[in-house]
């Protein structure tokens, strides 16, 4: 069990500060926006060293400009006046404080900042730092951070002093499913913090080690430092350098170029380019050799039930097949590596085409669309496709090759109006469509779409 950060920042020996006064005014105030009588009621009365203080104001000014590109418009006004802001959209909420006095505390998981005389904080803002603010049934398991001021008697003595910004955010979504987590969680955390270049520190409330272990490679090359896990790190830690709390959610497996708020200007390509380093990645192009196919397989639902038949068309087609297992798919360290070698990727609708991130450009995923999955399938892979350099395919099954057809019958609203039954409840639809079908494809009108992924992928050399 760690506590203590891998690296440290100033010394933590207290001084009275009173008679250093002028010499901050002369030194420091030019170089802030701040005005005279707010450092002032900021600094009477703080115990600390000058080159504490120094130092904690220059991590400050430092990461500021990298901070305020996580706001918009009036937000970033505010950020400069007050030391404080949020954005706020649909989906996500992100609230952002810059204070060369911030603390935070992982015990209590609450920021604090110095009390704004200008412009005190009514209450303390509190928020569930996860990307998908839109849903309550992912928020009821998140644990909230709240941000409050605080008179400068309340503030608590330092612990541990840190030269970087923090991120705190949360895994708390649908762990264990690769979808939520690029979708909620990798994804936004790369369009909040990539642009610190590494130097920041990510605090991950609701720790989930698996999720941590999986992703290692992710995490190690957006943070320079160990994530931090608040519930065996219950420390005061100063974060000079700002916080950010939350994470900022464009669209599904997506990263929108024009947003306002994109601090990096990131595409999906980069987030790719960016996946292909991490993994040590070698294939980036689709090869012009024999196309190799990745066929993923599902077992518990959406399970392909003449599987066997598929493998032998698509070897009649050409294709080299691998046949990927959920066992197989768990380890993503290996898994992207063998992703990142196929020219061509299918599956039926599922967490597994999310894999489709590891593609090389110029590949083509193949999505095999269930009954009642049509909407789903194409917004959650099928639209992102194109944006990662992946052609997109689609087979949507006739309600013959539905397993469905045998409980419910022909004429049954099950078969003939899906919508009819999402209608009554998302869960209704779920336990229908999502985990109690599987798939009789129809081997002779499927050969028609792989034909189309042979042409896209190009010929033998």
């Amino acid at each position: 069990m760690e506590k203590e950060p891998k690296r440290l920042l100033y010394g933590a020996t207290p001084l009275v500060f009173l008679l250093l006064i002028t010499l901050l005014y002369t030194q420091l105030f030019a170089s802030t926006s701040l005005p005279f009588n707010r450092w002032m009621q900021r600094l009477t009365n703080w115990k600390v060293t000058d080159s504490t203080l120094s130092e904690a104001i220059k991590c400050q000014e430092s990461f500021k400009p990298s901070l305020r590109k996580l706001l918009k418009g009036e937000d970033q006004s505010k950020l400069e006046a007050n030391g404080f802001a949020c954005d706020l959209d649909f989906y996500s909420m992100v609230c952002v404080a810059s204070e060369p006095f911030l603390r935070i505390d992982t015990t209590r998981m609450t920021v604090e900042m110095l009390l704004n005389q200008t412009c005190p904080q009514d209450k303390p803002v509190r928020i569930k730092p996860y990307a998908r603010q839109d849903s309550s049934v992912i928020l009821k398991d998140t644990t909230p951070v709240e941000i409050m001021q605080q008179n400068i008697s309340s503030l608590a003595a330092c612990e541990y002093n840190h030269t970087v910004p923090a991120v705190i955010f949360s895994s708390s979504g649908f762990r264990g499913n690769m979808f939520h987590e690029f979708n909620e969680v990798i994804i936004p955390l790369y369009i909040t913090s990539r642009h610190f270049e590494s130097n920041v520190q990510l605090i991950l409330s609701d720790y989930n080690p698996l999720f941590v272990s999986r992703y290692a490679q992710i995490l190690s090359h957006l943070s320079g430092y160990q994530v931090m896990n608040p519930a065996t790190n219950g420390s005061i830690h100063c974060f000079p350098g700002g916080a950010v709390v939350g994470l900022k959610f464009h669209d599904f497996l997506s990263i929108n170029i024009s947003s306002s708020i994109n601090p990096g200007g990131y595409s999906m390509l980069d987030f790719k380019k960016f996946l292909q380093d991490s993994y040590n990645l070698k294939e980036t192009q689709v090869s012009t050799k024999k196309p190799k196919l990745l066929l993923i397989s599902r077992v518990k639902s959406r399970a392909f039930l003449n599987e066997e038949e598929m493998v032998n068309m698509m070897e009649e087609l050409g294709f080299d097949i691998v046949i990927a297992r959920p066992k197989q798919m768990s380890n993503l360290t290996e898994f992207s590596q063998l992703v990142s070698s196929c020219s061509v990727m299918v599956g039926a609708h599922g967490a597994g085409l999310t894999n489709e991130l590891f593609l090389p450009v110029g590949a083509v995923v193949v999505q095999v669309v269930p009954l009642g999955l049509e909407w789903a399938s194409a917004v959650y892979f099928g639209e992102p496709a194109g944006a990662m350099g992946v052609h997109y395919l689609e087979y949507r099954i006739q309600p013959e090759e539905s397993s469905l057809i045998d409980t419910y019958g022909r004429s049954d609203e099950v078969i003939a109006d899906p919508e009819s039954v999402f209608a009554k409840s998302f869960e209704a639809g779920r336990a229908v469509y999502i985990t109690g079908q599987n798939l009789k494809i129809n081997v002779s009108r499927f050969r028609e779409t792989l034909v189309q992924a042979r042409l896209l992928v190009g010929n033998d050399s």
